[in-house]
């Protein structure tokens, strides 16, 4: 286990120097088979693997779950060690934010609607940490998944503006045989809420049959029907829906090409993201 960014460099100069491409696995822990499935692909194209540990303050509002996100270590060391036991850095926030660490990486567009709006300063805290881990580490190749497809495009736009050398790879979203979506924050659900959170799932399969099957095109006629199945569950506050492009994250008015619809909700205290990515064909 790598602690330090001096430790990590040189272990990334190693690599490197063995002629190995590495793959990096950014987390912030509380490992499930989300998680572990990236790593597994980056196994797949990669031969030095490094999955980072990081509960990043940053990218945490003021009112949010910061201080109680969970932080099992262990667990995620010993689930690591089913995958291929890859190389782990697992630094502390000092070493991330030293005394006087005063700058920001901020990128516009697609950070602004939706998480943008509902959590202003969160995509500037994670677009910094990842552009220090992928300055740290060397990283010829990052892996993420598409659960967080708003924050894929941030890290795209950075990369492709930036001109960062790190190639970007986007993961399925893994779910529960039920079909809610893998989230460290599942663990928050109470029971009943467990059950209930699932509609969300079922209102993205929902609107993908009414747009490939039933070759619905008008966005309000789909984001009306996730709506109403959502609110068949009175304990859950939606945050939003958006229907868009999935490379610029605009709203559309009609569905005519690929498209992604993002929602966020609240089950009680629990604050839950998921989105369909839907191919279409006139």
């Amino acid at each position: 286990m790598i602690t330090t960014i001096e430790e990590l460099r040189r272990w990334s100069r190693q690599q490197h120097n063995l002629q190995k491409k590495i793959g990096l696995v950014p987390t912030m822990g509380a490992l499930h088979d989300g998680h572990l499935s990236l790593v597994k692909t980056a196994n797949q194209c990669c031969n030095a693997v490094l999955v980072s540990i990081f509960v990043n303050p940053t990218q945490f509002g003021v009112n949010e779950d910061f201080h109680q996100y969970p932080r099992p270590l262990e667990d995620d060391l010993r689930l690591l060690q089913t995958v291929g036991s890859p190389e782990v850095f697992v630094p502390n926030t000092a070493e991330m934010y030293p005394a006087g660490f005063d700058v920001s990486v901020h990128v516009g567009g697609v950070s602004q609607p939706f998480e943008g709006q509902i959590r202003p300063a969160h995509f500037d805290g994670v677009a910094t940490i990842v552009l220090k881990l992928f300055l740290a580490s060397g990283a010829d190749t990052a892996f993420f998944g598409q659960k967080d497809f708003q924050q894929v495009c941030v890290v795209r736009k950075m990369v492709d503006d930036l001109n960062i050398p790190v190639e970007i790879v986007v993961c399925p979203t893994i779910r529960e045989p039920d079909g809610l979506a893998m989230s460290s924050r599942n663990k928050y659900l109470s029971k009943s809420q467990r059950l209930q959170a699932v509609v969300l799932s079922q209102s993205l399969t929902l609107a993908e049959k009414m747009i490939t099957d039933e070759k619905i095109r008008d966005v309000e006629t789909v984001r009306q029907k996730i709506r109403s199945k959502i609110e068949t569950v009175p304990d859950i506050k939606i945050d939003y829906i958006g229907i868009v492009d999935p490379k610029t994250l605009h709203e559309l008015t009609t569905i005519n090409s690929d498209t992604v619809i993002l929602i966020a909700a609240k089950i009680g205290t629990t604050r839950l993201i998921d989105n369909v990515l839907i191919t279409t064909t006139s």
